[in-house]
């Protein structure tokens, strides 16, 4: 048999011969090269003809691909144009092979991911296979993920997350359908968002994954929830909720968790051996702690909606789709606007007045889930809400749900909804109303008396003016003798002129330059430096290059200046708040160049305010020195006898360094509250059949079936139990009618006295 018959005949053994030497097979490579173009135009003719040759030339051509890269370089883009021109005629075979050799040719480097990327986003869509939509989807995540390993690569990112704004600004022009009514039944198919979906889902995947933390990112799930189609709505609005449902897609959790009962059972029936003990414990440590994990992953996404752009703008267009599609969304879907809405302009201290508005033909204690209603509200609230846009707001929940014709547990969630928004905003509430409210501490039901004494406590402390002088409570009526009274709304005690320890900050840095003798034109380099590890934008980067550079002989004279006023304070306030190496310092210093520095006044010095944020870019491991070194000088102070106020600044700074080293969510937390914040301390109601059989396997867990543990099987030694165990069960009546029972009643005097001395011996030979 010939050589080129053999060849042509045998794809995989041409293969492997041009892989060992691509320009002896050239010819042959040639012939297959002009028969594959061939069978391409039969193909696009007739794609059932002559589908499995075709494959296999396709799989030939993409493995030798790179081994003849001029005569292949339209290879990619026929297979490209192929699935997406002719998607609907391939058969599901043809589909998945060419995917899969277009995958083939980008791990060997013969194209790009953005190529690649372009081909495969508009493929899940149309795709009707989960095997193939699941093989693309990982494909994009992995392709995305191995790019990003090392370094950002920001072009792909941005070539992508351009991609990805396409596919959900395309639906963004159709009417909204809303989830409920006639205009949902009367839409086709062609509002189902499939692509505007697929492109959410896979942002919030890369999201999770940590691959894109920035607010481009944010961005484009942002866009989503404007978005005509309500799952594309919905599922934005879940991933700034931090409740998605769809996490169980994922292709990590893929593998289903283990059945702990089944291996227990397992290891009752086979051989009992200490490794497979310690297996079994391991296993069922690792269910429970993702059990764990999975259950407290319902937390908001904090650093989603703090990098919102624009968040006034992205609050009222919410509040528009709500006010103006209100009939056409379901309930669920419209409390879901309203969290996000309210943990907005609650952490970022929005104003959307008519969202107050809109809100309160829902506060009846009669609504359905009425508790989030009423979360939502009080998480809307901040100190720069205007108490006349809550007055009637707060109204009209003392009216509704404060009121002797509902139950105890109306009342109580009333009154601790009105405390929330009192919390956040005390001049929203009035002060007869006030009144009326606290009396309700006299109740007999425990959660309303809990709810009335914690808005008591809360007005004892914000504005205890109001209250009553009987209501007060001593520590309130000795701060208002005082003449303490809390600022009216829109009042601030002091204009903010600095950072609170950046002195700190600039004697730290100063000290280091002359210890390590770095000039003051070096310190555009420390700048950079400073920035190691920390992840910024590359356009921020861009734009604060004409501000980092300062004039080095106007930086030398502001550090000479802030040198002398440093010397002085530390001359008049000796053991302040500056550190011990410092103040020896500045004692050279005053004793050689600062004689005359002895006649500042201490006003003067009090109020040094230093220079370091004007003449230097704050990066963000500076914050974190100063807040090591705020943490420091506290220490020191408490060491050297400071007072009680100074501890708790001490303990408020470890705390805060602690929470943000846990979560690093920062201070929006605080402005989040849950349903049982609302609803308060309550009864225990009465167990239904699920929970009932929830506590019984509860309780089930790590005990042996049917088994009992008490006799042999507590014992060291196995053994059945002995007579006395028998004795101490057995029943009254026959104990009574035994043979001992009967001879102590019978006993006569002398068998008494016997008896007794005899216990008397015993107890004397044991030293009782």
């Amino acid at each position: 048999m010939g050589r080129g018959v053999l060849l042509t005949s045998n794809l995989p053994q041409l293969q492997n011969l041009i892989k060992r030497d691509p320009p002896a097979y050239k010819e042959e490579f040639l012939q297959q090269w002009n028969h594959y173009n061939s069978i391409r135009q039969i193909f696009q003719i007739n794609p059932d003809e002559n589908a499995q040759h075709f494959r296999e030339l396709v799989s030939f051509i993409a493995q030798v691909a790179q081994c003849y890269p001029k005569e292949t370089a339209d290879f990619p883009s026929q297979i490209s144009s192929l699935l997406l021109e002719s998607y609907g005629t391939l058969s599901p075979d043809t589909r998945r092979s060419l995917v899969q050799n277009l995958v083939m040719l980008r791990n060997k480097d013969v194209i790009t991911s953005i190529t690649l990327l372009q081909t495969l986003f508009p493929l899940l869509p149309k795709t009707t296979s989960s095997s193939l939509r699941g093989f693309i989807r990982r494909t994009i995540l992995s392709d995305i993920r191995t790019a990003n390993i090392r370094t950002k690569n920001h072009k792909l990112n941005r070539a992508v997350q351009a991609m990805l704004f396409g596919m959900v600004e395309r639906g963004m022009d159709a009417e909204v359908v809303g989830d409920k009514g006639k205009l949902k039944a009367a839409a086709g198919p062609g509002h189902n968002g499939e692509e505007a979906m697929w492109a959410v889902v896979l942002t919030k995947e890369l999201w999770r994954k940590g691959i894109w933390t920035d607010a481009k990112t944010v961005s484009i799930i942002a866009l989503g929830c404007f978005h005509p189609v309500v799952k594309v709505q919905s599922a934005s609005l879940h991933f700034f909720l931090g409740s998605d449902e769809d996490k169980e897609d994922s292709d990590d959790e893929e593998e289903d968790m283990p059945d702990v009962k089944a291996l227990q059972h397992r290891r009752e029936v086979n051989k009992k051996t200490r490794s497979g003990a310690k297996k079994l414990q391991k296993i069922a440590k690792a269910v429970k702690n993702k059990q764990k994990k999975k259950s407290e992953n319902n937390t908001p996404n904090f650093p989603a909606i703090q990098l919102l752009n624009d968040p006034q703008t992205f609050g009222e267009k919410l509040y528009d789709i709500l006010n103006k599609y209100d009939k056409r969304f379901s309930l669920d879907h419209k409390i879901l606007i309203m969290q996000l809405l309210s943990r907005v302009m609650g952490g970022h201290k929005l104003c959307v007045l008519g969202f107050y508005t809109y809100i309160m033909k829902y506060l009846t204690y009669h609504q359905l889930r009425i508790p989030s209603i009423l979360v939502a509200l009080a998480q809307s609230v901040h100190d720069f809400t205007p108490p006349d846009a809550l007055t009637p707001v707060v109204r009209k929940i003392a009216q509704e749900f404060v009121h002797p014709g509902v139950g105890s547990e109306v009342i109580a969630a009333g009154i601790n909804a009105i405390r929330e928004v009192c919390r956040r905003q005390p001049w929203s509430m009035e002060e007869d109303l006030l009144g009326d409210l606290i009396e309700y501490r006299k109740s007999r039901d425990k959660a309303v008396t809990a709810a009335a004494r914690g808005l008591l406590q809360l007005f004892r402390e914000v504005n205890p003016g109001m209250l009553k002088r009987r209501e007060r409570g001593k520590e309130a009526s000795m701060g208002m003798a005082k003449g303490s009274q809390p600022l009216p709304f829109g009042h601030s005690a002091q204009a903010a002129v600095d950072i609170e320890g950046l002195v700190l900050l600039e004697d730290h840095l100063k000290k280091l330059r002359e210890e390590e003798g770095v000039a003051s034109g070096d310190e555009e380099e420390d700048d950079e430096a400073a920035w190691e590890g920390w992840e910024v934008e590359s356009e921020s980067e861009e734009s604060s290059d004409g501000w980092i550079s300062v004039d080095s002989d106007t930086e030398s004279d502001l550090e000479i200046s802030d040198s002398e006023d440093e010397d002085d304070k530390r001359k008049k306030k000796g053991k302040g708040k500056a550190k011990a190496g410092q103040e020896d310092d500045g004692g050279k210093d005053e004793g050689d160049e600062k004689e005359g520095a002895a006649q500042e006044t201490a006003e003067e010095a009090a109020k040094r305010i230093s220079s370091l944020a004007t003449t230097k870019i704050l990066t963000p491991a500076d914050f974190a020195l100063l807040n090591d070194l705020r943490i420091k000088a506290a220490s020191e102070a408490v060491e050297r006898g400071a007072g009680s106020g100074t501890k708790r600044k001490l303990a408020a700074l470890e705390s805060q360094r602690k929470s943000l080293l846990a979560n690093g969510d920062g201070p929006i937390t605080d402005t989040f509250i849950s349903e049982d914040d609302i609803l308060g301390p309550r009864k225990k109601a009465k167990a239904d059949y699920a929970e009932r059989i929830a506590s019984i396997e509860k309780g089930r867990e790590g005990r042996e079936k049917y088994g009992s543990l008490k006799g042999k099987k507590k014992k060291a030694n196995p053994s059945s139990s002995t007579n006395r165990e028998k004795a101490r069960n057995k029943p009254i009546m026959m104990i009574l009618a035994s043979g001992a029972v009967k001879g102590k009643k019978k006993a006569s005097l002398r068998e008494k006295q016997q008896k007794l001395r005899a216990h008397i011996e015993r107890a004397k030979k044991s030293h009782h």
